[in-house]
């Protein structure tokens, strides 16, 4: 175990001490001994799930509405080239 907190230590570039890789150590056999008891437990009967609870939309439905009068918009803008906004190019 204390070859795989030496690895990800590495790989995330973070100098620990010793005292901190035996502390990593043992948190990541008991994550792992605690996972291995999920892995007993019957789920047959269980359907898969996305989402722990049930999800719902709670936005409203999208409606087209015409723009009848762009100046009001376009006065805001900083500047403005054939009724739309003109921006900065930030691809080349």
């Amino acid at each position: 175990m204390k070859i795989d907190v030496e690895h990800v230590a590495r790989l995330a570039r973070l100098g620990l001490s010793e005292e901190e890789k035996k502390l990593f150590a043992e948190q990541l056999s008991a994550i792992l001994t605690f996972a291995d008891n999920l892995k007993k437990l019957n789920t047959q009967d269980v359907p898969p799930t996305a989402h722990a609870i049930p999800m719902k939309n709670v936005f409203r439905e999208d409606k087209i509405v015409p723009c009848q009068d762009t100046s009001d918009i376009l006065a805001n803008a900083p500047e403005e080239e054939t009724h739309m906004f003109r921006v900065p190019r930030i691809v080349e």
